[in-house]
This record gives C-alpha cells, structure tokens and sequence, in this order.
C-alpha cells in the first residue's frame, strides 16, 4: 500500500517555509479572554465573534429550547425530508432583515458562494472578480465552465475595462467581497453598481465579514451605502457576528427557486440543525434591539486602529474591525504572532497563499466584547514585540 511520502515532502516544505500553523486547543467556547490547554489565560484577538454572540443569553435559550422540542438534527437535506418550519422561518426573518425578496440558507458562508456561483454561471458568461476575493469565491468560479475575468483590487478603471468588453456574454456578473476579509477595507459598491448598470451586469457581493458590522443594525454593505434594490445577489454568513454557523443568499425569490433545484451544496448537504436556526433567529432579534453592541464594535475598532497608527505599525488599508498588522516575510510573520501568544496575546499570522509572499501579517480582529482595558494591555504587549522585531 502506498504511503503519504509526497505529502509528508510537503509537509516539510511548509515548515521549512515558516508557513506551518499548528492548531490552537482552547478550553471552553469563543470569548474576549480564553484559557489555553496548557492553562494560561490569552487576550483572544483573532476571532470573527464581532459582536460577542456566541455567549450570547437569547441565543443560548432560544438553542436550548429548539433542542428540546427538534432534537439534535434536521434528519436529511431539505429536499427529502430535512426542511421544518423553523428553516423556512428564519429565511423570511433574513429576507425581512436584509430588504430582499428572499433568502436561502446554506451550511456555511463557503458552500453558499460555492452553491450559487457554480449553479449561476456558464460557458457563455462572464465572472468579473476583484483580485483579493474571499477563497470561496474563486473556488466558485473553479466549479464552473465560465469565462474570468479579474480585476485590481478596487481598480474601477479596471473594471470599467473589462465591462466595455463583456457585451458578447450572455450574463455578465460582477463579484466582490463587501468587507475584505485580510485588509480589512470596504469594497466600493457605489461605483462597482454604477458601473454594473451601465454595462447591464448583475452584483454579487459576499458580505461574510460586513454582516452584523456594516449598516443599520449590522445589516451589510448594501444598507450601509443605500443601495437597496441595486445589488442582485448578496451572500451573508451566520458563523461570524451571528455567532453561530451557517450562510444565505438574499436575492429574488426566482433565484431562491432556481438554487434549490441546482445548487449542489443545497441539494447534497443535511439542514443546519434546528438548533442552530433557532439561535440565528434570536441573533437577529438582539441585532435589532441592541444596536449599541455594533456601536461598542465600531469605537473599539477605531480608536484601537488609530492607537496602533500612531504607534507607528503599518495597517494596510484597514477600515473596519479587521486590523493587520503587516510584518512582511512568512517564517518572520509566524514568529511574530508566536511572540504574542508568548506575551498574552491570541493574533493568527496569515501568510502566503492566503496573502502575497511579502504581505505576510497577524490580523488582529477588535470585537464589541473587548474592554479598554483589554486593548490598552494589547497595545502594550504588541509595542513591545514590534520593537523586538525591528517593526517599530
């Protein structure tokens, strides 16, 4: 039987790279402080739990008593048997809340841009991507047959280009993250629609990292710029600010209709359990009742942005939340964020593929739950290491 030499071949490169990343074991769940296994208490500063949800008490009960009266799982996909009237409820409570006609929830924020853009997009289309695109999204587009097209990151001259020469496709459409998920800056969705209707091509945005933290209530990047009725597919996550797990696509309920025959990460994968959708219910119901958790969110980030500035750290583009810190070499970015963890702090380094070879950074994620207090000592600890490491 043949053994994994090739792979344990490339398993060494990654380590010889700097680029190997053991997992972190934590005891107990998601929050601003977290005890490692070996029992030292961290300063978590990597987590997607913008708003502090997953601890969440409405959230918790509303998850208990699903239990209670669905049991653990859905029992199938939701086209045999595994659809219940709690799946349909929270994709109307979704539809309500985004402004769209209707939604539909996937597993996760990456099977829905798979689901969608494979099942949306064919040999005589065009896909227009911005360059730093989440990871589904390109893997969406791999599924499909379609023509590519790919643009600078934010270059609108760029994609005016390539609009001017799409009108021999049979569909044109233009995909951008809302949020960009390691610079942490905002796609600029007025002149991507303005450009989009003037060459009459559809706009898909992911707004994994923009829900819960842009627009009214955490609503995404379409409310947070008033582009309601302007945008044609918008894909949202239910695993980051909603602190529990899952992903939807608000758009017409022709879509909702065509995707639930054609999107295989639909067709293929068992519901969400009741649970979960119970607790996305509640989330949506604290989005609109407590909007001073996205306000905590958004004074945290910016003043913890501007401290680390004036510091003297180089933080990319960064615009919201999302605040790397760019260190540059890959084995040098690891090391740096183990120096964290050393001192106290939780900061992931991200590394080539996922960045350019020389954008190597630790992307420091501030959140609603962390306290002046929490971000004067992170502010410390990374003063000092980035003196160590010659960044300051």
């Amino acid at each position: 039987m043949a053994g994994f030499e090739v792979i344990e071949g490339q398993l060494k490169s990654l380590k010889a790279e700097g680029r190997y990343r053991p997992l972190t074991v934590w005891q107990g769940g998601s929050d601003s402080w977290m005890t490692l296994q070996d029992g030292r208490r961290v300063l978590q500063m990597s987590s997607n739990n913008y708003l502090g949800l997953t601890k969440h008490p409405a959230l918790k009960k509303a998850a208990i008593e699903a239990i209670e009266d669905y049991g653990v799982g859905a029992g199938s996909v939701r086209t045999i048997t595994g659809t219940l009237d709690i799946h349909n409820q929270l994709e109307q409570r979704l539809a309500a809340f985004k402004g769209t006609e209707a939604t539909l929830v996937f597993q996760s924020g990456f099977t829905t841009n798979q689901g969608v853009l494979s099942s949306i997009l064919g040999p005589d289309d065009v896909v227009i991507s911005d360059e730093l695109n989440h990871a589904s999204i390109i893997d969406g587009i791999r599924l499909t047959k379609t023509n590519k097209r790919i643009f600078a990151h934010k270059n609108m001259d760029q994609l005016e280009d390539v609009l001017k020469e799409s009108g021999p496709y049979r569909q044109r459409i233009v995909v951008t993250d809302g949020v960009f998920s390691m610079d942490g800056d905002i796609a600029p969705l007025p002149s991507i629609v303005e450009l989009a209707e003037r060459y009459d091509a559809l706009v898909y945005v992911d707004d994994a990292h923009a829900s819960g933290v842009l627009g009214k209530c955490g609503k995404g990047s379409t409310d947070h710029f008033g582009l309601h009725g302007r945008v044609h597919i918008q894909v949202g996550t239910l695993s980051k600010a909603v602190g529990a797990v899952g992903g939807y696509v608000a758009t017409s309920q022709v879509l909702k209709e065509y995707l639930t025959h054609t999107a295989r990460s639909f067709l293929f994968s068992t519901a969400l359990p009741p649970s979960v959708a119970a607790t996305c219910l509640a989330a949506i119901d604290v989005l609109q009742r407590e909007p001073e958790l996205t306000e905590r969110l958004w004074a945290n980030a910016n003043s913890f942005r501007a401290s680390l500035q004036a510091d003297g750290f180089d933080t990319g583009g960064s615009e919201t939340p999302i605040i790397p810190i760019i260190v540059g070499d890959p084995a040098r970015t690891m090391a740096f964020s183990q120096r964290l963890l050393e001192e106290g702090i939780c900061a992931q380094g991200i590394v080539y593929p996922t960045v350019a070879l020389e954008r190597g950074r630790v992307r420091l994620i501030v959140t609603a739950q962390h306290t002046a207090d929490d971000l004067e000592f992170a502010r410390d600890v990374l003063k000092k290491v980035g003196t160590e490491f010659g960044i300051l």
